[in-house]
């Protein structure tokens, strides 16, 4: 579990109110001998070097005034001080105190500030394409945008303290917090244009909240509707009767289908209710459970299923590319997406422990279909495209989040190492995943020819977990053995540079890249994918026999709080475990004990 909010304070707290004293003895420092190899170097070298052992040594004194708890500043520079010795002895093999015009620093990945960053990540690709367009500029454009903050370069309103050793700045726990509690208040008039997305609203505050350690039971017990009395003489309220906040603002939104709709009035919508019914999971209690209608909700369900295999967000849905002509149909049929289809359908067939077996009204029956999961990964198996990702419907682009809703989904209708490899190209899907991580940023890009998006942090760096389980197959609870070393595939550290480097806005909240406004959306899914890459999800073992009903095999993975690592050199992380963040189900993206807790309330329910 993420330290407590009161402990980061506490800790944050020593480290500022010694930073007097260290501006007080940081002109004593004395850098660490490298014999007579720097007096060699040329100029630039030479003042590189100077501002490199003296942040080095300021890292010291930070150890030296007892506030090494929490940087691993002093194991680091050790780690620092014998590759500059090996590099020393490369560069002076004989000895004699003549270096080459090489400046060691670089070669180690030291930026001129004395930070481990790696040169991947301060430098442009050293392939570009030599034909401009609108896409390469706005391209350009971002990578120099994020180039000053991934270097740790400081500005006059920063200073040591606000990077770790890595070079990465600190995750704004509090600053996040606070942000989040504000966009479940009163919004300001321009968020009309959202009234259609009010529980998704819900979910990315809630599910942020959750990721970032804060309890949000308060939504769910703070009386915040009072009664209004009236008497003879004057108007007041009372708050004799108690209603809880989440369960008062979904409540208008089901309808008497059982679906949830955006806004008040609105129709049922798969997306909205997926939205509605985690959020409703994520405060928990009785209260907020018991308000979902699951039978009525499992006939709705019923009406989205389709004749081949997939599932329509909503009952009639868009006269638009969502309708397809089939003469042998007898007219136009509802084309199935994938996102809000299929992958929310199934997520909340199985969170809510609904029954498998379609209801007899469902017009999919017409066609022979008796189950929700009738054609469904055959479905999905045509979605996958000639570039290798997923896309929302047969034939469409891939893209990021399809692909993510697809394995997800793969992942709930069984074991991942029997489904995604038996429906999907994992090959070539790998391929394409790998290529949407781009440098020197970073983070992902949802599509091909796409910027980076922190967005995608989930979308994209959710996929990975769900690949490696169905290649590493069933894990012993005790560790993982097999494991499948995806930084071979994408890289960890640059994911979690760009979030925190890149995302991370002035006044709390993230965003999708810099210049960009803050946004509960992107806090949300930046939030989830660091945490996806500071945990490893994995199918248990004891779990592949284990496995009873269809889709059992969702609610019986597991989770390690670290990496595991195949060299011992590669064991340190680039985080500082202070921003670390709860885990969260790498399935139903909210934290696994909602997961469990919400199932088995309504396991026990039984059938209808």
């Amino acid at each position: 579990m993420p330290p407590s909010i009161k402990v980061i304070a506490k800790r944050r707290k020593v480290l500022f109110k010694h930073r007097t004293a260290y501006n007080n003895h940081v002109h004593d420092l004395r850098p660490l001998d490298r014999a007579s190899t720097s007096t060699s170097t040329t100029t630039a070298t030479g003042t590189a070097t100077a501002t490199t052992t003296t942040t080095r040594a300021a890292h010291q004194s930070i150890s030296r005034l007892g506030l090494g708890k929490g940087l691993r500043s002093e194991v680091v520079l050790d780690d620092l001080a014998a590759a500059r010795e090996i590099q020393n002895r490369i560069m002076d093999p004989a000895g004699i105190g003549q270096t080459s015009d090489i400046d060691s620093d670089a070669m180690l990945g030291v930026d001129p500030n004395g930070y481990l960053v790696p040169e991947l990540f301060t430098s442009l690709p050293p392939l570009k394409d030599s034909l401009e367009t609108k896409t390469s500029r706005v391209q350009d454009e971002t990578v120099q945008d994020c180039l000053p903050l991934l270097a740790a370069i400081h500005d006059p309103s920063r200073n040591l303290f606000d990077f770790n050793p890595h070079g990465l700045p600190w995750l704004e726990r509090e600053k996040h917090v606070t942000y989040l509690h504000n966009c479940l208040k009163k919004l300001p008039a321009g968020f009309v244009v959202h009234d259609a997305s009010r529980p998704w609203i819900l979910y990315w505050v809630l599910a942020g909240l959750c990721l970032l350690g804060e309890d949000v039971q308060q939504y769910r017990t703070r009386f915040i509707a009072l009664k209004r009395v009236q008497n003879a003489s004057s108007q007041a309220w009372s708050a004799n009767e108690p209603r809880y906040r989440v369960v008062q603002t979904l409540s208008p939104m089901q309808n008497l289908d059982g679906g949830f709709g955006g806004g008040h009035g609105q129709m049922s919508h798969c997306a909205t209710s997926y939205a509605a019914i985690l959020s409703l999971a994520m405060v928990g209690g009785k209260e907020s459970l018991d308000m979902i209608d699951r039978r009525a909700l499992w006939r709705w369900l019923g009406d989205l299923k389709q004749h081949d295999g997939g599932f329509v967000v909503c009952v009639g849905g868009e006269e638009d590319v969502r309708y397809v002509n089939r003469k042998s149909l007898g007219g136009p049929f509802q084309k199935p997406d994938v996102y809000s289809g299929a992958y929310c359908s199934m997520v909340l067939i199985s969170l809510l422990a609904l029954p498998l077996e379609l209801p007899s009204s469902a017009p999919s029956r017409i066609h022979g279909l008796r189950s929700f999961l009738d054609g469904l990964p055959e479905y999905l198996s045509r979605c996958q495209t000639f570039e290798g990702g997923i896309s929302g419907a047969p034939q469409n682009e891939a893209h990021g989040a399809y692909a993510f809703c697809a394995l997800a989904c793969l992942c709930i209708l069984g074991p991942p190492h029997q489904m995604i490899s038996k429906y999907l190209d994992v090959s070539i899907l790998i391929s394409w995943l790998s290529a949407r991580q781009y440098a020197p940023e970073g983070g992902f890009a949802g599509r091909t020819n796409k910027l980076v998006d922190g967005c995608y942090s989930h979308w994209v760096g959710g996929c990975w977990p769900l690949l490696e389980a169905a290649i590493n197959g069933p894990q012993p609870n005790e560790g993982l053995k097999n494991s499948f070393d995806s930084r071979s595939l994408f890289s960890r550290e640059g994911l979690i540079r760009y979030i925190l480097s890149c995302c991370q806005a002035e006044n709390g909240g993230l965003r999708d890249k810099p210049l960009k406004p803050a946004d509960a959306y992107h806090s949300c899914y930046s939030l989830a994918g660091l945490s996806a890459v500071q945990n490893q999800s994995y199918f248990p073992a004891t779990a592949d026999g284990a496995v009873g009903s269809l889709l059992d095999s969702a609610l019986l993975w597991a989770s390690l709080p670290e990496m595991p690592k195949a060299k011992k050199e590669e064991q340190e992380q680039v985080f500082d475990v202070e921003d670390r963040l709860t885990p969260i189900h790498p399935i139903y993206v909210i934290p696994w004990d909602k997961v469990e807790q919400t199932h088995v309330f309504f396991a026990d329910k039984g059938g209808f």
